[in-house]
């Protein structure tokens, strides 16, 4: 996943997404926010990109999420 570039640096994020009774999954990946963005317009495109590659989890329930600077 990609957003627009910026100075904010890299972010690592964390989404577990569950339809109860059905399917669970948990993805990851990197990102750089662009210029503004909020942890909340992060998670939106996560969900949205999760929605178009996974139609079947488009409505599941986010069970867990972490979004934090990609740095030790």
């Amino acid at each position: 996943m990609s957003f627009t570039n910026a100075p904010q640096g890299s972010y690592q994020w964390i989404m577990t997404v569950e339809m109860p009774g059905e399917a669970m999954q948990t993805l990851y990946g990197t990102c750089t926010p662009g210029a503004g963005a909020t942890r909340h317009d992060v998670f939106l495109d996560i969900k949205a990109n999760l929605a178009e590659e996974s139609p079947a989890m488009a409505h599941a329930n986010v069970v867990f999420f972490s979004f934090e600077r990609n740095t030790l």
